[in-house]
């Protein structure tokens, strides 16, 4: 599978700086968040930054965060910025629980609501909506979608092209259902993200991202699988983690590059 870098693994690094490291490291793709894009003066200034660098735009990260008052609008504007970038793939969290409400229930069916309203925007700009499933301990503020299963419940309204499914080894690893659903996805699955789960946690949970080989996390299957699941698209390293973040990018890429052969 051929390798993406995703911006947050390198987060203090601007576009030109990560498309330069991806040369430089024979990468091929690469997933830039938002916050990188607008630094490098909008979706049109940043395409022409990554064209220039022959990279092919694998995902956009993000939109979603449907429980709050912007997220549907927001994501409106991120499916036009995708459009622009050249990426067929909007990733989405879809946000935690409505502000001062404890109900489930609703807050999936607020997300529910919100794709069918985004959907003739997607078909209309050629961007699929990526459901990106998070770990269990993220439900209350930041993903109500918790399982592969669950974001294909959310999906299978939709044609295959419109919404798609996200399979990041860190949330959907512990999964007892993880294979099953996977077969169950082909032909949806968006992005292949990939890195390790490391412990003990840090007192920021979203920082507790490891190197593919520095965690727990077996990928050979998983990666069979999801190739068993007719996904043709590239493997994308996203890691989030302060001690990687505060190495050099170019240590931080070049690991990764070595590191990418034991996902299969």
């Amino acid at each position: 599978m051929l390798l993406s870098l995703n911006t947050a693994t390198i987060k203090r690094a601007t576009l030109a700086e990560a498309a330069r490291l991806c040369v430089e490291h024979g990468i091929t793709g690469i997933g830039p968040w938002r916050d990188v894009i607008e630094g490098a003066g909008g979706a049109a200034a940043a395409r022409t930054v990554l064209d220039d660098h022959g990279l092919t735009v694998t995902t956009l990260c993000r939109g979603g965060f449907f429980t709050t008052p912007d997220g549907v609008d927001d994501t409106r504007r991120a499916l036009d910025e995708a459009a622009t970038l050249g990426t067929r793939e909007l990733v989405l969290v879809v946000g935690g629980l409505h502000a001062g409400s404890k109900d489930l229930p609703a807050a999936r069916q607020t997300v529910a609501d919100a794709l069918e309203q985004l959907v003739p925007q997607a078909n209309a700009t050629g961007v699929r909506l990526a459901i990106e499933p998070l770990h269990p301990m993220f439900c209350a503020d930041r993903a109500v979608v918790s399982t592969l299963g669950q974001a294909l419940d959310l999906a299978e309204p939709f044609a295959p092209h419109e919404v798609g499914v996200v399979v990041d080894t860190y949330h959907v690893w512990w999964d007892p259902d993880l294979f099953a659903q996977l077969k169950r996805a082909r032909g949806r699955i968006s992005s292949y993200q990939v890195c390790d789960w490391v412990v003990p946690l840090p007192a920021d949970m979203l920082l507790g991202r490891g190197h593919v080989g520095d965690g727990h996390i077996d990928f050979p299957p998983i990666t069979r699988a999801v190739l068993d699941a007719d996904y043709d698209g590239y493997v994308e390293v996203e890691i989030f983690n302060q001690s990687i973040w505060d190495t050099p990018p170019a240590e931080t890429v070049a690991t990764m590059v070595e590191r990418h052969r034991l996902i299969d």
